[in-house]
């Protein structure tokens, strides 16, 4: 009787700590900044997608010179006069897509967090464009008007954009919706132009107060911390991009999302925001040949997320090696297809993984040593750190090889990492087909 009361007691705690954890949980993945910040560079993803494919070609690796170090594609396009405009246009396409990054994300999560106010979403967008660049520092040693460094328009503003857009767009949605501040045209005008004229003084009052402050930081900030940028480099961009990099943060990330998921919330989506934020500017880091940035986003999806989150492929391998029972063979099979494209959703809800003890521990290991396989092998040289961005969707082994600038070791580290992690998850599908074997054979009795 004790044993039973007490086996009641357990479950009824964890039955309250699940409810009380996906509550929380849920309301994290909701929150509407960090829902702007996704929706924001999943607007923009196409266009870094171009920037990445420019960038792979004209810094496709063709050889090595006699110092030992590579030679790329625009080098030898560059020496045959009939073809360099093809690594001029590469640059140009990178300088619109890459180089204005900051921009677009700008305009991107303006416009995704309006959205959610239900508000104008195109005018905060244009609004909030418009303050960011009029707070970005003049360049110019003698003090002339329109000189801009590109610094503070690519991927290295990026954190400063993030703030300034989710701020700015506060600002100017809350003014939107104060009446006295909104001019209302008569029924006739057009709607653009009611739409203009409505957002005029929101508009007007959020540019100024904006500058207003970066006027003050300017005029009475120290010496270095005189302009948004700067304070935003100096205090946090720089030591966190450093740390993004980390194999500390890569498993703090790696085992938070998939603790997440074991509870039923989109583990991916609630860490989204804040792994592209650094996504790009760890990708040119390590482009440049700087001291490589080892975690980021494109390396996780590359090495880690093979068929979704799990190394769901692994998964999916093991269920058509050994699965016995009939709905294990099935979902086995019905998870390779989509398992290619990194997508597992009919694994994850049709096993399920989501609240399964039995899955839950490989459902974690897995992914954590691929993390350090993949880690190891980045940091031993014996692979190209990822310099490239690629799409989540982007198969295993294509993936490898895109994001690493073609690098053949990237999809043999792949492959190591989905045989491990086939290996890990085959005892538990083991364990897995017994119960389901008797549950089918009590159902069909």
């Amino acid at each position: 009787m004790a044993e039973k009361s007490a086996k009641q007691g357990w479950s009824k705690f964890l039955d309250g700590f699940v409810d009380k954890f996906s509550l929380a949980a849920g309301a994290i993945g909701r929150q509407r900044h960090l829902g702007a910040i996704r929706d924001g560079f999943v607007t923009v993803m196409p266009i870094m997608i171009v920037g990445s494919i420019v960038t792979l070609i004209n810094n496709f690796p063709i050889g090595s010179g006699m110092d030992g170090g590579k030679t790329m594609l625009k080098e030898v396009l560059g020496e045959i006069g009939a073809l360099q405009w093809i690594v001029t246009l590469n640059g140009n396409v990178w300088w619109g897509t890459f180089g204005m990054l900051s921009l677009l994300a700008v305009a991107a999560i303006a416009y995704n967090l309006a959205k959610w106010y239900d508000g104008d979403k195109l005018s905060a967008a244009i609004v909030t464009l418009a303050t960011y660049l009029s707070v970005v520092p003049q360049v110019s040693a003698d003090g002339a008007w329109g000189n801009l460094s590109w610094g503070y328009l690519n991927s290295g503003a990026l954190f400063v954009g993030i703030i300034l857009a989710l701020v700015t767009t506060e600002i100017f949605v809350r003014l939107s919706k104060a009446d006295k501040l909104v001019i209302k045209m008569p029924d006739g005008v057009p709607p653009a132009v009611a739409r203009s004229f409505a957002s005029l003084f929101p508009a007007i009052l959020t540019v100024l107060i904006v500058n207003v402050v970066a006027a003050l930081v300017g005029t009475y900030g120290a010496e270095g911390y005189t302009n948004f940028f700067d304070i935003a480099n100096k205090t946090f961009v720089a030591p966190m991009a450093e740390a993004s990099g980390t194999f500390g943060f890569g498993l703090a990330v790696v085992l938070l999302t998939h603790i997440f998921w074991l509870f039923g919330v989109h583990g991916a989506n609630m860490f989204e925001g804040i792994l592209q934020t650094f996504n790009a500017n760890a990708v040119a880091n390590n482009l440049s040949g700087a001291s490589p940035l080892i975690f980021n986003k494109s390396f996780a999806d590359a090495f880690i997320y093979m068929g979704g989150v799990g190394v769901g492929l692994g998964l999916v391998i093991a269920l058509i090696l050994i699965g016995k029972s009939k709905q294990n063979r099935m979902i086995g099979r019905l998870g390779a297809a989509p398992g290619l494209f990194n997508i597992n959703e009919p694994v994850l809800f049709g096993l399920p993984i989501v609240l399964n003890p039995i899955f839950a521990v490989p459902f974690i290991i897995a992914p954590i040593v691929s993390l350090i396989v993949a880690y190891a092998a980045t940091a031993a040289g014996l692979v190209n750190p990822v310099s490239y961005m690629i799409p989540w969707t982007t198969p295993p082994i294509l993936s490898g090889l895109f994001a690493t600038g073609m690098d053949w070791r990237a999809p043999v580290v792949q492959l190591i990492n989905l045989a491990l992690s086939v290996l890990i998850y085959l005892p538990f599908v083991k364990i897995a087909d017994k119960i389901e074997e008797k549950r089918e054979l009590e159902a069909g009795s």
